[in-house]
């Protein structure tokens, strides 16, 4: 599938892997990029030197371009920007914010610029300041979310920008890829499906909560607050929504989501931990090598878009 997407960043198929905090890291990256697609690390609030030990790693397993996902509100945002910079990194994903200070510098140095956002006025702010490609991700997406849907954001953001855009959320297999193509995108970013990878490093609890979800096992906390994530209901997010409608401040709420995401990914414990996921979990069946998993979901894309309604 070659695109505009597989030429500015040289890939094989046009897949990004999501940048998923406590989960995107050098195992997971390295293995998407050897597989044709971009892997990307997630820097999060991660300490600046821990995502340059990251990058230096997958160096180690791979040559095949691959990425950092800078969130912007990271009290080390400014030193992990520096740090992709020093270490020559290819890609970088933005989100939670925008990237505008930085993209001199990141531009100069011919790192490919590709921030994650929610709205067509967003993604026009970015083609503007020199973004190579947008990611339109929809509210179907685990983790932090907007409130479009990708059916609808993906084509609306197609025709307000020149750059090549990526549709995000909800996506996990062929027809969800020819779909997000039929929209005009151009490439697409998959998180839930990697977490159900052999080479994600995070607990085979938090693996297998994903192969059973059902279809309407997935949970918004912290509307309330402004700031919505998705995840897969538990006793956290029934708590969390119980205390949201009874009225809870904002500081109550934070108390009870604190390390919750590294509860559920390192430590495996589901049930008070923070289980990100999107609401395609309920379509993912089964944990593949990354490779499979990649190569079968383009090869059932490539057939639904040349018309082959019977491809499995």
């Amino acid at each position: 599938m070659k695109t505009r997407l597989t030429e500015i960043l040289g890939l094989k198929y046009p897949v990004i892997q999501g940048g998923m905090a406590w989960v995107a890291e050098s195992h997971l990256a390295s293995a998407v990029s050897k597989a044709g697609g971009l892997g990307l690390i997630a820097a999060a609030s991660a300490p600046a030197e821990w995502v340059r030990e990251q990058i230096r790693e997958v160096r180690k397993h791979t040559n095949c371009p691959f990425g950092v996902n800078i969130m912007m509100i990271s009290p080390n945002a400014d030193d992990v920007a520096k740090i992709v910079v020093e270490e020559n990194v290819p890609v970088v994903t933005t989100g939670a914010g925008t990237p505008e200070k930085y993209m001199t510098m990141w531009k100069e140095a011919g790192i490919k610029v590709i921030p994650v956002v929610a709205s067509v006025a967003m993604a026009k702010r970015m083609e503007r300041c020199g973004a190579d490609a947008i990611v339109a991700e929809g509210t179907e997406a685990g983790g932090h979310i907007g409130e479009n849907t990708t059916m609808v954001l993906v084509p609306q953001i197609v025709d307000s920008v020149q750059i090549p855009v990526i549709a995000a959320g909800g996506i996990a297999d062929g027809r969800g890829v020819a779909a997000a193509f039929m929209l005009g995108a151009e490439g697409v970013q998959m998180g839930t499906r990697f977490v159900a990878t052999n080479e994600a490093e995070v607990h085979e609890n938090y693996k297998q909560c994903i192969i059973r979800a059902k279809d309407i096992d997935s949970r918004v906390t912290g509307r309330a607050t402004g700031h919505p994530v998705r995840a897969l209901r538990n006793k956290m997010t029934t708590e969390y929504i119980r205390l949201e409608k009874e009225g809870a401040s904002f500081e109550e709420l934070e108390h009870l989501t604190l390390g919750s995401l590294r509860k559920a990914v390192v430590d495996g414990d589901v049930k008070e931990g923070s289980v990100m996921a999107g609401q395609i979990a309920g379509l993912i069946a089964d944990i593949k090598p990354c490779k499979e998993a990649i190569e079968s979901i383009v090869s059932q894309a490539e057939a639904l878009l040349k018309g082959d309604q019977n491809h499995e």
